[in-house]
């Protein structure tokens, strides 16, 4: 049994399901204490304009906040404004209209909590792409977990894309704008442009 414990990010990117993919179960930290700026709320997607982020906005400055506590800002109409983008940036996209339902659903139920979110986004992408990985939550925070488990927690982050490339690199796809690629954005943006054929991507750019 090979086990790996992660942080759920949102909308993560491809190196994510890269890394989760060669695993039989996956662990996701529920008692870690928030990191700010990393993609626990933030993602990328290619748009017209390039390269954009998206950030989910929250209710405070979570630095000591325990992971699972930390409350989505519904006072900001990040919601809309997160929808409308994607609908920009991959309205033309072959698969679009295929699974554009299930992600508005889970992005519309206004969850309370960042964790809450980002945990049916994950169950939601592994569905999409039918990845059978058994996914499980910690029951408390262990900074030096056993042998038995590989800790990749905070390894993937935005500010050091570098840290990825011992089990990572990527496979171009046919994207919807621009005529150069651009690597490692959400995995809506690989799901949207290839579909079913998106986890043999994924599992073509593990490097194991």
């Amino acid at each position: 049994m090979k086990r790996i414990l992660i942080e759920l990010q949102y909308l993560p990117p491809v190196s994510y399901f890269s890394l989760i993919q060669n695993f039989t179960e996956v662990h996701v930290e529920k008692f870690e204490h928030y990191e700010k700026q990393t993609y626990r709320n933030r993602c990328y997607i290619n748009t017209a304009q390039g390269k954009e982020i998206l950030i989910v906005p929250l209710t405070s400055k979570h630095g000591k906040t325990i992971v699972k506590d930390v409350k989505i800002d519904h006072s900001q109409k990040w919601l809309n404004n997160h929808w409308r983008t994607i609908q920009s940036a991959y309205g033309n996209a072959p698969f679009f209209e295929y699974y554009a339902s299930d992600l508005s659903q889970i992005l519309f139920k206004k969850h309370v909590f960042l964790y809450d979110l980002n945990m049916d986004l994950l169950t939601m992408c592994l569905k999409w792409m039918r990845c059978n990985i058994d996914i499980m939550e910690t029951s408390f925070y262990e900074k030096s977990p056993s042998l038995e488990i590989k800790d990749y927690r905070s390894v993937l982050n935005p500010k050091k894309e570098g840290d990825c490339n011992r089990f990572f690199k990527s496979v171009q796809y046919r994207q919807v704008f621009g005529s150069m690629f651009v690597p490692n954005m959400s995995i809506i943006d690989l799901i949207f442009c290839e579909g079913p054929g998106s986890l043999s991507i994924v599992r073509a750019s593990a490097i194991n």
